[in-house]
C-alpha cells in the first residue's frame, strides 16, 4: 500500500491574476467621465432653475445679472405700451410684483398703480403684439438686461387673471 503524504509546498496549479486590458481601462474612464458630466448637469440645472423667475426689484438690486440670460416677472403698465407694427417692435414697462400673493389680479392692479413700485423698460423685437399684452397683465419675460437699463426680451409669456377670473365663477353656477 502506498501512503499519501501532504506536504506544504507550491500549489500545483498556479494562481494567475487577471490583468485589465487597455480597452477596459478606456471604457471605465469614459464611463466615469460621462457619469461625472451627468451629475454636474443635474446639480447645476437644479440650482439655476430653483427659482422660476426674478422680480423687478431682485433684478435691479443685483448688477451681476446684467448681460446674462434671465427670466423676470412684472405687471404690465398698459399706458406705456408702444407698438411699431411696421418693424415688429414692442416697448413697454413692467412694475415690480411680490413673489408671494394670494390674489394675483389685485396684486397686479396695486403694482401698476403704485407710483413707488420699481419699474423696468422692456424692448421686444420681431414680435407681433400679443392680444394679452394689456394693462395689468402679468408678463413673464426671458431675455437680458442691457447696460442702458432696458430689458431686451426674447420670449414673452402673458397672463391676465382679470380677463378669466370673473367668467369662471358665473359659468360654474349655471
Amino acid at each position: 500500500m502506498s501512503q499519501a503524504a501532504w506536504t506544504k509546498g507550491s500549489d500545483p496549479v498556479p494562481q494567475t491574476r487577471k490583468s485589465i486590458k487597455p480597452e477596459q481601462i478606456k471604457f471605465i474612464v469614459a464611463g466615469l467621465v460621462i457619469l461625472t458630466a451627468v451629475v454636474f448637469l443635474i446639480i447645476s440645472g437644479t440650482a439655476s432653475g430653483a427659482q422660476y423667475f426674478l422680480t423687478v426689484d431682485e433684478l435691479l438690486s443685483d448688477p451681476s445679472y446684467a448681460g446674462k440670460p434671465i427670466r423676470i416677472s412684472g405687471a404690465v403698465d398698459g399706458e406705456t405700451i408702444v407698438y411699431d407694427g411696421a418693424n415688429l417692435i414692442i416697448d413697454f414697462e413692467i412694475a415690480n410684483i411680490p413673489t408671494e400673493t394670494t390674489d394675483l389680479a389685485l396684486t397686479l392692479h396695486q403694482a401698476v398703480n403704485d407710483p413707488t413700485a420699481s419699474r423696468l423698460r422692456v424692448h421686444v423685437e420681431n414680435e407681433v403684439k400679443p392680444d394679452l399684452l394689456q394693462h395689468e397683465a402679468q408678463a413673464i419675460l426671458t431675455g437680458t438686461l442691457g447696460p442702458d437699463g432696458v430689458f431686451t426680451a426674447t420670449e414673452v409669456l402673458l397672463k391676465c387673471p382679470s380677463r378669466y377670473g370673473e367668467a369662471v365663477p358665473e359659468q360654474a353656477g349655471a
